[in-house]
Order: C-alpha cells, then structure tokens, then sequence
C-alpha cells in the first residue's frame, strides 16, 4: 500500500483507462492473491472506483474474484 492507500490492484484501476493493458494487469493481481476488497484509505473499493471510472471490464474481473 502507497502513501495514498492505495494497493497494486487500486493504482490500476486508478491510474489506469480499462484497456487491455489494465485488464491484464489487473488479471495477473488478482490471480496473484489480491485482495479485490481492499479499499483505499477513504473506503472505496477497486470495484466502485472501476465502477465510476467506466472500466466495465475491469469491474467484471475484480467481481469475478470476490469484489463487492
């Protein structure tokens, strides 16, 4: 986790546009053991921060590993 709060899987989904290098990047995370639930330190989550960013595809894989 950063200064920020923010874990590998949130900078993604952060700093990232959704496309198929953030999809993969996110898949390789994940598949690693992250914990899609872990929220940034203002309690959002990488799902509603997809969510709100219209990374639909990325939203699809952190629900596919348990994100709420």
């Amino acid at each position: 986790m950063n200064n920020l709060g923010w874990t590998c899987l949130l900078e993604i989904v952060i700093l990232g546009d959704g496309g198929e290098r953030h999809q993969q990047a996110a898949k390789l995370v994940l598949a690693a053991g992250a914990d899609p639930n872990l929220a940034d330190k203002d309690g959002v989550s990488p799902l509603a921060h997809a969510r709100k960013n219209g990374q639909e595809e990325v939203a699809k894989l952190i629900e596919a590993a348990g994100g709420r």
